[in-house]
């Protein structure tokens, strides 16, 4: 039997209309508006960002640390089983279900490989079906979110070689479908990468790297 072919997703912006990782954060706060002044809290690591201080994965910590930090687990899995719903009836691309669906019925090996993070990534993998998912992981300090980033942030060269090590563990062909510049870096390692509602840069840069463009809606 021949090796089961990879497909793999990226998930903001390539399966969801918009960005995941804030969505949670704010609806969290606003059904514990208590909590919505340790927001303010980023404010410094999100202006170090801007300047280029700090990367992505140090301003995410910060947004987690700075306003989940200390919610029970059992607080954390209630709101995830509340959001991932939402976000799949509402923030999704037709475009992408449709190749979800199509990857699933030809028996394809289904990845979600995401930078955000483990909190709902795995969960959003199984409601729509792929075998495994692959993300940011944050540390807890036992039953109580901690907020630190447990994994490098899962975007760019760490997505390639997140990648690199799916293919050793599936030979076969592959697909890989992503939206930003920097997901360039793993679709170009696969035989059929595809470049979903990227920028006008993203688009130029995959066409001089031979990478195929899609827009979904």
């Amino acid at each position: 039997m021949s090796p089961k072919r990879l497909a793999v997703f990226d998930l903001d912006g390539t399966i969801t209309r918009h960005d995941t990782l804030v969505r949670y954060v704010l609806g969290y706060l606003l059904r514990r508006p208590w909590r919505l002044p340790r927001a303010l809290l980023v404010v410094p690591a999100a202006a170090a960002f801007s300047l280029r201080l700090i990367g992505r994965g140090r301003l995410k910590s910060t947004l987690l640390r700075a306003t989940l930090g200390g919610v029970p687990r059992a607080e954390i899995e209630c709101w995830t089983a509340e959001f991932v719903p939402r976000v799949l009836e509402n923030g999704t691309f037709a475009g992408a279900r449709e190749a979800i669906a199509r990857h699933l019925r030809e028996g394809d090996h289904l990845v979600l490989m995401s930078a955000t993070v483990d909190l709902y990534v795995p969960a959003i993998a199984r409601a729509l079906g792929f075998h495994e998912a692959i993300c940011t992981g944050v540390r807890w300090r036992g039953d109580r979110l901690d907020g630190h980033l447990s994994t490098p942030n899962r975007r760019g060269e760490e997505k390639a070689r997140c990648l690199r090590e799916l293919r050793e563990r599936h030979p076969g062909e592959a697909t890989a479908y992503g939206n930003a510049a920097s997901d360039l870096a793993h679709l170009k390692l696969v035989e059929h990468g595809v470049l979903v509602n990227g920028s006008a840069a993203a688009r130029r840069e995959a066409a001089r790297r031979g990478i195929a463009c899609a827009v979904w809606r």
